[in-house]
């Protein structure tokens, strides 16, 4: 078989240090100024300076291994790394500048393609890649930790159909179970119902094949469709608006031990922080004995416009800005419809920060819990789509008994330059879980907005 040569962009290594045994049998190639371009990064104490630090050391733990610029060996299948310092005088264009770091690695892949290899360029820039195709290099974005597309995404929900009377039994009594076997799906293509398949702890809205209008609610349980136990409860006066915020509600409601990782996908404005709040307070204020000891919120640092400069003061100062958004949903949760006056603005305003102030709610940033063992935590993880793969398994592997984790975001809103819709921490962590028997996921409609008409039409129509 040709071995194909990779040629990785520093960005690939920068997102995914493990990247250098993504490749099988083929060859993998650094340019010398792809290990410059790491450098600059090794002491900066973010996710990307930790990325530097890690791939540093993978290749120096490679280079014991033989001669970088000859080639070491990766694995068992024949795959090879090799340090390139060649292909200097490879011809470029002479508009193109000599000094810069992108045009010096399409240089390596220019002057490899011209020695009769298929060399690829494999970079997260779509700029680069561009460039690429100017010197008719073959160029790829790295797809390793990329999932399907948001359309082709798992929700964590169903649409499905069976008769009238299999639903009026349903309803008779709550354990009453339905047989996934008397269940369809409607094939757009075929345009005719077939069988359906179901995902452990998918969540289902059953129709009538008679009656569009006869429905019933239910959840898959790895067998049999069960009844949800909790659509009737308000947890902190809450009551679900639709269909989505039902099944919301049914996860969140559910104990550490039956439920230890829910994860709520949709578009803003359909009450995904809300009712995690609402959820989250209920269970440490208002359940005896306590459910959880601590409700912990975290979010990435990465911001809609540019950054703001530098923040003083202490983690929670720096970070203040970031939980705006918590605090906005924490004050409609204290006030309700109540608000009058100024008076009443006020007091809800003092309540929220009261929360904070007495540490019944915890606000940390997400880097910061790396290492860390959280027992009976009532955990969010907002805006997780601005979160890499390797950060989404880092905090992942964070709970200790007791503790349940809520990752909440919109991966068609990323603000983080190295991420898209597929590559994600949000999307990774749905993808990978999808079928766990610990892990119920709901991804929110566009018409299951609630949180003005406006809101409601820009999420339809932007």
């Amino acid at each position: 078989m040709l071995k194909k040569y990779y040629v990785l962009d520093t960005n690939v290594l920068l997102h995914s240090p493990n990247a250098l045994y993504a490749f099988n049998e083929h060859i993998v190639i650094i340019p010398e100024v792809v290990i410059e371009e790491l450098d600059k990064f090794k002491k900066e104490a973010t996710e990307r300076g930790n990325n530097s630090r890690h791939i540093s050391r993978i290749i120096d733990s490679l280079r014991t291994n033989g001669n970088l610029l000859e080639g070491v060996p990766l694995n068992d299948q024949g795959g090879i790394l090799i340090l390139e310092s060649n292909h200097n005088d490879t011809t470029m264009p002479i508009h193109w500048e000599k000094d810069n770091a992108d045009n010096r690695i399409l240089q390596v892949c220019k002057g490899l393609t011209e020695d009769g290899h298929q060399a690829i360029l494999v970079s997260r820039d779509t700029n680069m890649r561009v460039k690429s195709s100017i010197l008719k290099i073959q160029a790829e974005d790295f797809r390793n930790d990329k999932v399907s597309s948001i359309a082709e995404q798992y929700t964590g929900r169903i649409t499905v159909y069976t008769s009238s009377e299999i639903i009026n039994a349903f309803h008779k009594d709550d354990i009453n179970q339905i047989d996934p076997a008397t269940l369809f799906v409607f094939d757009e293509l075929a345009g005719m119902l077939i069988p359906a398949t179901f995902v452990t702890n998918q969540f289902l809205l059953i129709k009538s094949i008679d009656n569009d209008r006869h429905t019933a609610l239910g959840r898959f349980d790895g067998k049999k469709i069960i009844h949800l136990k909790y659509k009737n409860h308000k947890p902190f006066g809450v009551t679900p608006r639709n269909i989505g915020q039902i099944f919301m509600q049914e996860c969140l409601m559910m104990s550490a031990t039956e439920a230890p990782l829910v994860i709520l996908k949709g578009i803003s404005g359909t009450a995904k922080t809300f009712y995690s709040l609402a959820v989250g307070l209920y269970k440490y204020m208002e359940c005896r004995p306590k459910d959880y000891h601590h409700i912990l919120i975290c979010r990435p640092n990465s911001m809609l416009d540019e950054g703001i400069g530098f923040l003083p003061g202490t983690e929670a100062d720096k970070i203040e800005p970031y939980m705006r958004a918590i605090k906005d949903n924490l004050f409609l949760l204290m006030s309700g419809n109540s608000i009058v006056d100024d008076k009443d603005v006020a007091q809800t305003e003092d309540t929220v920060n009261m929360l904070f102030e007495k540490r019944i709610i915890h606000t940390e940033a997400l880097a910061y819990q790396r290492g860390r063992s959280l027992q009976k935590y009532w955990v969010m993880f907002d805006e997780m789509q601005n979160s890499t793969p390797r950060q989404a398994k880092a905090v992942l592997t964070r709970p200790g008994l007791g503790t349940k984790m809520i990752l909440l975001g919109d991966p068609a809103q990323i603000d983080n330059p190295l991420l898209d819709s597929q590559s994600n921490g949000l999307s990774y962590a749905s993808e990978k879980m999808m079928g766990s028997k610990l892990c119920f996921q709901v991804t929110m409609l566009p018409e299951e907005c609630e949180r003005s008409a406006l809101a409601a039409e820009a999420a339809m129509r932007l």
